[in-house]
């Protein structure tokens, strides 16, 4: 089952990634670059933050942020809560290309909506958050845990 799992949500992300380059290319942005936009939409964060939230590098979202900040879509803001963590926040020219993919994904959902029906569509998500939140736990509990030690000969 477990190989199964793993095998589906690899075919899964390589599909999003896919969807999501074809629906941010209009808007003049990336996957990624719409992801870490994405990310800080409603509250500005420190890119260690955006990483956690995204289970992905603080370095690749270190990267895409300098990037974002480079083409004037985010700025760096002072975080009250730690002076060198800097927060990450859009520009309205971020925000702005952001809204622009809103359309495409607007029509996207509608049409997997349909797809599958509202009732499996939200179980599928609901499925997702339950074996994010097990991995998590998994994780937490021992981080050594998740990927077992060989046995012993």
């Amino acid at each position: 089952m477990l190989s199964r799992t793993a095998l589906g949500v690899f075919r899964l992300n390589g599909q999003f990634l896919a969807i999501s380059e074809e629906l941010a290319k209009p808007a003049g942005l990336t996957a990624a670059w719409w992801q870490v936009l994405g990310a800080v939409l409603r509250e500005p964060l420190p890119v260690a933050g955006i990483a956690r939230s995204m289970g992905i590098t603080r370095q690749s979202v270190q990267r895409i942020a300098d990037l974002l900040v480079a083409k004037g879509l985010a700025e760096y803001a002072p975080n009250p809560a730690h002076r060198r963590a800097k927060l990450l926040r859009p520009t309205e020219e971020g925000r702005g290309a952001v809204d622009r993919i809103g359309p495409g994904h607007a029509a996207l959902a509608a049409r997997l909506t349909a797809e599958l029906g509202d009732a499996a569509f939200a179980e599928t998500v609901r499925a997702l958050e339950r074996l994010a939140t097990a991995l998590d736990a998994l994780e937490s509990a021992a981080p050594s845990a998740a990927v077992p030690a060989p046995a012993p000969e």
